[in-house]
Formats: C-alpha cells, sequence, structure tokens
C-alpha cells in the first residue's frame, strides 16, 4: 500500500492583505510586502504564489536587464528560506492598456502591450525558478456581448496560448477560470473551457487550469466537479482552496468556512485521485475578514490549513466499503446520514 500523500501548501502575499474594499478605508496597517515571505514556513506554507509585480514591483518603469537583476535575487531570497515559487501569474488587469481586456481587446495596441507584459512574466518566472505561469483571464469578457466578437476572442486567446509556447518550451500555463468579476460576462468561465483550450493548443501537455473553490460555486458549479474534470484529463496544475457564501462578490473565505461538506467532498477528490504526489501545492486562496484587527493578520491561512488537514483525516477514515454497499444497493438516503454523521463524529 502506498504512503499517504504529505501535502504542500501555498499562498500569494497578497492573502496578507491591508483589508480594503471599494467601499471603504483599509482596516490595517500596511506590512512590508517582503517581509510577508518570512511568515511562510512557521505557518507551514513552502509554496509561494506570485505575479510579476510581486516579484518586481514597479517593473514597467524598469529596463529588461534590471526586471532579471531584481528576478533573480528573489529567486534566491527564497530558495534561502526554503520556499517554492509555484507559479507567477501576469498582471494584466491595472494596466489603462488593459480596461477593456488585455488579449481579447479591440484594441491592437493594447493586446501587444498584453503580449508584451506576459514575455516579461515569463522571463520573471524563469528568473525565480518557476515551472509555471497561471493566466487569470481578468478582463478577458464584456459587460455586453455586443461589444466584441466571442468567436474572435476566443481565437486570440488560443492565439496567445500558442506564442506562449513558443516563446518558452518548458513553461506551463494554468488557466484559471472565473465566470464574472470583474467583468460581467467573463470569457472562460469554467475548466471545461479552460481545457477545451489546452487540447486546442500545438502542445497541451503544458497547458493545465487552476481551479478556485469560490469561482465553481460562482459558476453555480461544484468544486470538487470542477477538479475532478480536470484530474480526469490529466490537467489540475493547482487548486485554490476557499470558500464562497452563495452567488455574490469572490469572498475568498476560510476554506470549508460556508459549506464543510462541500469542502469534504473537494478534499475527498484530491485524495483519492493522488493529487499532490507529484509535487502539487494545496493552493490556499483565502483573505481575512475586511474587519479583522490586527498586523499583520494570519490566522485564516493558518485556519484553512488546519481544515484542511482535519479533511484530510475525515476522508481517511472514511469507510470505502460501506459506501460501495450504499451504492451497490443504490441506498443514498442511507449514504447521505452516513455521510453527515462521519463529519458530525456521530453514529
Amino acid at each position: 500500500m502506498s504512503s499517504p500523500t504529505d501535502y504542500q501548501f501555498s499562498f500569494g502575499p497578497w492573502n496578507i492583505s491591508e483589508g480594503s474594499d471599494p467601499f471603504g478605508p483599509n482596516v490595517r496597517t500596511t506590512y512590508a510586502h517582503e517581509s510577508k515571505y518570512a511568515l511562510y514556513r512557521p505557518l507551514g506554507f513552502t509554496g509561494v504564489q506570485l505575479h510579476d509585480d510581486d516579484v518586481v514591483p514597479d517593473l514597467e518603469h524598469l529596463s529588461p536587464e534590471q526586471i532579471m537583476t531584481k528576478a533573480t535575487k528573489v529567486g534566491q531570497m527564497l530558495r534561502n528560506q526554503g520556499l517554492v515559487p509555484e507559479f507567477v501569474a501576469p498582471r494584466l488587469w491595472f494596466a489603462h492598456t488593459t480596461i477593456d481586456g488585455a488579449y481579447t481587446s479591440n484594441s491592437e495596441n493594447d493586446r501587444r502591450h498584453a503580449w508584451e507584459r506576459t514575455q516579461l512574466c515569463i522571463d520573471i518566472a524563469r528568473a525565480v525558478g518557476s515551472k509555471a505561469i497561471v493566466l487569470w483571464l481578468a478582463r478577458e469578457g464584456t459587460y455586453l456581448r455586443e461589444a466584441k466578437s466571442t468567436k474572435l476572442a476566443y481565437e486570440r486567446l488560443l492565439t496567445i496560448i500558442n506564442q506562449i509556447l513558443v516563446y518558452d518550451r518548458k513553461i506551463e500555463i494554468w488557466i484559471e477560470p472565473k465566470p464574472n468579476e470583474p467583468t460581467d460576462l467573463a470569457y472562460v468561465p469554467t475548466a471545461g473551457h479552460a481545457i477545451s483550450l489546452a487540447y486546442a493548443s500545438q502542445d497541451h501537455t503544458r497547458v493545465k487550469t487552476v481551479i478556485e473553490s469560490a469561482h465553481a460555486i460562482l459558476a453555480n458549479l461544484d468544486p470538487s466537479d470542477e477538479m475532478a474534470f480536470a484530474l480526469a484529463h490529466g490537467k489540475l496544475g493547482s487548486v485554490h482552496l476557499n470558500d464562497q457564501n452563495g452567488l455574490k462578490y469572490d469572498q475568498d473565505k476560510n476554506f470549508a468556512a460556508a459549506n464543510l461538506r462541500a469542502a469534504f467532498n473537494q478534499v475527498l477528490v484530491l485524495e483519492e485521485n493522488g493529487y499532490g504526489r507529484q509535487g502539487e501545492f494545496v493552493g490556499l486562496d483565502v483573505k481575512a475578514m475586511r474587519t479583522q484587527l490586527g498586523s499583520p493578520v494570519i490566522d485564516h491561512l493558518k485556519n484553512s490549513r488546519q481544515l484542511f488537514l482535519h479533511l484530510v483525516e475525515k476522508v481517511r477514515t472514511y469507510d470505502r466499503k460501506r459506501v460501495e454497499e450504499y451504492r451497490r444497493q443504490r441506498d443514498y438516503e442511507a449514504l447521505e446520514l452516513y455521510t453527515l454523521q462521519h463529519l458530525l463524529r456521530v453514529k
């Protein structure tokens, strides 16, 4: 019998935030960005999720040589602290040239800027020692369907994926689906869309997906089903576990905070399908409640990791023979009762 998976965890510096939102002021004092890296290992995390400008702030005002010098130093700093850069993502949604989309903008100049920024991101990923970039297609969509040609938009997305695959012959592309926010009608809203793009690309083995729990819920889908679909195709590059209270704004609540049973099923899918055994990270994309006091606030990360590990134990003590017997008998009432009792520690 194989040994149990020893899970590795990651988060991004943005998950230790100042508690801001569009409707009010920051409620916590700023915590120095680079000081956050020293918090990872004491919390039980070894993977770092990064944006290109987390690695190199103000990169658009620096020369390529300055960018690579800074990125190389950050890579060495991470190694010195025993940290692994899980991925680097181009932050394409803050520039004035990408307000109406980056890769799918109607403006050729805007699309050119997005490609140049993506090339920089790949170079930065290589310099820090990351094997993957994440494409969160934040502004790739519209507020009204007539604003863009959707077919052309998907063709442009496929073109950019192929350009990346040619630009770097080793980098992996992990597409992170989200159905809305900041755009109302987003392109690539689900794992199915991302994986279809992967198979349409010129090297689908290097194109995968990242499933975020809250994003799947916002698409009115079960996160465990999205993960299972990606796993069935060998295309689950990473997961961003969190929770979501209904079809609202993207909340990034603590993992298992809103729906314990749905969280159990996510862990069940990951555990039963060997996720993590090839070095994949369990990403926790959670943010502290905006009104939480303190600086830095880190309990949301610690608590989410702890809850994941509690659920791992629940999965490992889940009586598979009993489950299979209920399935064979098609006694789903008994299966549901057993599952809930198991989660509640009652008989």
